[in-house]
């Protein structure tokens, strides 16, 4: 499949001619969801979630399907009749003709004061590729690409690496990356991939790669 970067968290697959859309918030592109014939939400953060990115792209396809969390989901189902769909840990489904399985449940530690919301990463088409969100979750599945977020709040660059060892994928591509500096970008790079144990990569946003 065709693997297309958009800003921080959002990625585009596209696979026999449909397209299926991860993470379009507020940080990605105006049109990040545009084409979609499915869209896959990880959780609420704005920069995850962006109510008026979804609402252009079902409006216009409206074929088109969203697949995410309750609290997600309740914010959209009545524009949306039988077009927004619930999912949580475990689940599976097919969306535009990609396989998805559903884990995870929590998003990550930002602040022990800070409730933690829900959370859940998308593994698509067997491992293919695994989008994890805002959450280290580790798939009980092996992985070929992780969309990698590798910078972040709640995140410090030792259990980035870590998480890329459990997860033990062929490749990482960098995700959640909006807040990293181009200063820093070669540390990241050569530290990740010093240590992660996987080809370390990064494409910038609106550039492509086949996974």
């Amino acid at each position: 499949m065709k693997l297309t970067k958009k800003s921080h968290s959002c990625v585009r697959l596209e696979k026999d001619g449909r397209v299926l859309v991860l993470d379009p918030g507020g940080f990605s592109e105006q049109d990040a969801a545009a084409g979609a014939d499915a869209i896959l939400v990880t959780h609420e953060h704005a920069d995850h979630f962006d109510e008026g990115r979804l609402r252009a792209a079902m409006e216009a396809n409206p074929a088109a399907g969203i697949w995410t969390l309750k609290s997600v989901a309740d914010q959209l189902s009545a524009a949306f009749p039988g077009r927004v769909h619930t999912v949580g840990h475990g689940d599976t489904f097919t969306a535009a003709g990609f396989d998805v399985q559903v884990h995870g449940e929590l998003h990550a530690v930002i602040h022990p004061d800070i409730p933690r919301i829900t959370n859940v990463g998308y593994l698509v088409d067997g491992g293919s590729v695994f989008h994890p969100g805002d959450a280290l979750t580790v798939p009980d599945h092996p992985v070929e690409t992780l969309m990698l977020p590798v910078m972040a709040p709640w995140s410090k660059i030792s259990e980035v690496i870590d998480y890329v060892r459990e997860v033990a994928p062929q490749r990482a591509y960098d995700i959640h990356d909006a807040l990293l500096t181009d200063l820093a970008r070669p540390i990241y790079d050569r530290q990740i991939g010093a240590l992660g144990g996987a080809e370390h990569l990064r494409l910038a946003p609106g550039s492509s790669a086949e996974v």
